[in-house]
């Protein structure tokens, strides 16, 4: 039988990550989890499931996941979230690869977003397709701060396993917010390290961009009350990232 480590981040997750455990079993042997110091449960819960955890400033995600790859004892990795789920369906494909071996170095699947508990098929949110699982000789995490990725050869074909995974983005509108909150405050980083200066207008400009994409191009519009709330976030997000990144700058050149 073939081996998968699977590798975890972690930040104050004790609401969620035990359901990403469980949803592991049979297909784990061995779960690695980088937790960046979470004040909660979150260490003690897994250190319950026998996961082997590591502590670690938050460097950005790409570089944190590159780096608990890099702890794994097995070739093949399989990186999920602490919000996130395997389904039924992709269980059954993982556990089958395991007992027929891996024919391919990089494997694909959909995921499933749900915004406050419910799923969401538009807003760019679905399938929303995700290389998680990969031969780490070939393939690994680029070193994003944020959108980070698997990267690997071009002679490398990805291969589209059967099922979701299920990702939990929130339980209640705040708790997004908090979330894109964070993903603005990387955004303006990596804003600020490209451009000498933002313009007053850019936060606007550039949040109606994402709002129009995200509810038009995107088809949110078809979402009902969630396509219309991940819009306006999306408006709020890349206002927030353009205009942190704009007062920061006028502040240095001051």
């Amino acid at each position: 039988m073939a081996h998968i480590s699977v590798t975890i981040i972690t930040y104050n997750e004790e609401h969620r990550i035990e359901a990403c455990l469980k949803s592991l079993q049979d297909i784990a042997d061995e779960i690695i989890v980088v937790d960046s110091f979470s004040t909660d449960r979150t260490v003690e819960i897994c250190n319950a499931y026998g996961c082997k955890v590591t502590q670690r400033r938050f460097p950005g995600y790409g570089a944190q996941r590159q780096y608990a790859t890099s702890l794994t004892s097995y070739s093949y990795v399989l990186s999920i979230d602490a919000d996130e789920v395997l389904s039924p369906a992709l269980r059954s494909s993982l556990i089958k690869l395991k007992e027929e071996g891996f024919a391919h170095r990089v494997y694909e699947m959909s995921r499933l977003n749900f915004y406050c508990g419910q799923p969401v098929k538009h807003c760019g949110w679905y399938p929303d397709i995700q290389i998680r699982l990969f031969d780490k000789r070939y393939a690994n995490w680029n070193l994003r701060d944020l959108s980070e990725r698997v990267i690997f050869p071009d002679s490398l074909k990805p291969v589209l396993l059967d099922g979701d995974i299920l990702h939990y983005r929130c339980s209640t509108p705040d708790e997004y917010r908090k979330v894109q909150n964070r993903h603005a405050a990387l955004s303006s980083d990596i804003i600020k390290a490209r451009c000498s200066s933002v313009p007053f207008f850019t936060p606007y400009i550039k949040g109606v961009k994402a709002f129009l994409e995200c509810y038009i191009s995107k088809g949110a519009i078809l979402d009902g009350p969630e396509g219309r709330a991940i819009s306006r976030e999306s408006y709020r997000t890349a206002y927030m990232a353009y205009d942190l990144a704009r007062r920061s700058l006028r502040k240095k050149q001051q």
